[in-house]
């Protein structure tokens, strides 16, 4: 009985956030329509403060990033994975060298 009452009543059932966002943003757009509700994410993460000076903030960074490379397609994903392999390549280099140098302290 409680889902048909919440049926009947949607004023009565508990509120996503998202749908805060759709309404106060997207007044007389279509709520159930997919376009809409991914430009409502799309607002979301544009309108989010985080602090990128902490850890959190900058895997929060990444992880955005991760995000909006999988969503792209074509020539701006080739380019988002040129980007993660320069600085794969880069990590790797400086880990070469400081093993190097490393194993060079040790045992020279």
């Amino acid at each position: 009985m409680a889902s048909a009452r919440a049926a009947d009543f949607p004023d009565d059932r508990p509120r996503d956030p998202s749908e805060d966002r759709l309404d106060d943003e997207l007044i007389g757009l279509d709520p159930d329509d997919p376009e809409t509700r991914a430009f409502a994410d799309h607002l979301g993460r544009m309108q989010r403060v985080q602090p990128n000076f902490t850890v959190e903030g900058s895997l929060a960074g990444v992880s955005d990033f991760a995000d909006s490379a999988n969503r792209a397609g074509g020539l701006r994903r080739l380019i988002a994975v040129v980007v993660v392999g320069l600085m794969l390549l880069g990590v790797g280099v400086s880990v070469w060298y400081y093993l190097g140098d490393l194993l060079a302290v040790l045992f020279g």
